[in-house]
């Protein structure tokens, strides 16, 4: 009997982010919380760290209105699970210690709020996310892994400098709608999923999509993917599933690499 998966078969699991069963809020928290400090761990890993700038949010499992986050300075090469904040619809720490940047709450406040679908949001201002984003356009579906982003990417195109205005991060928010990814035009990326798993997944594609494009232009005039190729292919590799699968294998690899993030 044939051990390969089909990938088609899989974007036919159910993508309900309440899909994973555990016996308590309190194992669910602990799991959000464990792939919330490996995803910090691995944008520190690929070079997605830019000084105090980037976090990533993940929904309290109890407290709907809450999220967790890593505290403002802190690298995230160095992020350990115990100083992950936790944050109230007010903006207010009301567990764990140090700074909450501010940029994260006025964009994932609004985000969280807006979208009850999303458990976590990751934004960072990696080299080729921002660089690509200076260009005030979408991705075009050049590359099997651009389809994961086909029709389900946005543009926010308004640059007024960094986000500590609460309507600033609401027109994000808007601008984002039901899509699991937006550019923000002179800013960077921002990624959102039912999972920190497939939020930190659509981040490092996404970035590696730009990357690509950015290369690719720089060669001559790319090829797009037809339409119809594109949306069969972003069946495959643009679920939640697919990017909760794909994350699995960089979470094990860095867990076993830097072990005291758990500590």
């Amino acid at each position: 009997m044939s051990n390969t998966v089909n990938p088609i078969v899989m974007t036919q699991h159910n993508d309900n982010p309440q899909s994973d069963s555990f016996q308590s809020i309190t194992a669910e928290r602990l799991h959000r919380k464990q792939r919330l400090t490996a995803a910090f761990r691995l944008f520190g890993k690929l070079g997605f760290d830019e000084g105090a700038a980037g976090h990533i949010t993940v929904r309290d499992p109890e407290h709907h209105d809450h999220f967790w986050v890593n505290p403002f300075g802190v690298s995230f090469k160095r992020i350990k699970m115990s100083q992950l904040i936790l944050v109230n619809d007010r903006g207010e720490v009301v567990e764990g210690e140090g700074l909450l940047n501010g940029a994260a709450f006025t964009i994932h406040g609004n985000i969280h709020a807006a979208r009850p679908d999303v458990i976590a949001a990751a934004h960072a201002h990696s080299v080729h996310g921002k660089s690509w984003s200076t260009l005030g356009k979408k991705l075009d579906p050049i590359t099997q892994d651009a389809c994961a982003f086909y029709e389900d990417h946005a543009l926010f195109d308004d640059f007024t400098g960094v986000v500590l205005d609460m309507n600033e991060g609401k027109r994000i928010a808007a601008a984002l709608g039901q899509n699991k990814a937006c550019i923000l035009q002179n800013h960077g990326l921002l990624t959102v999923a039912a999972s920190v798993d497939a939020a930190a997944w659509w981040f490092i594609t996404m970035e590696r999509s730009c990357q690509a494009q950015l290369l690719a232009e720089a060669a001559g005039t790319p090829r797009l993917i037809r339409p119809d190729i594109a949306q069969l292919t972003y069946k495959t590799v643009g679920s939640e599933t697919a990017g909760k699968f794909a994350f699995q294998s960089l979470y094990d690899v860095i867990i076993s690499e830097q072990s005291d993030m758990f500590d």
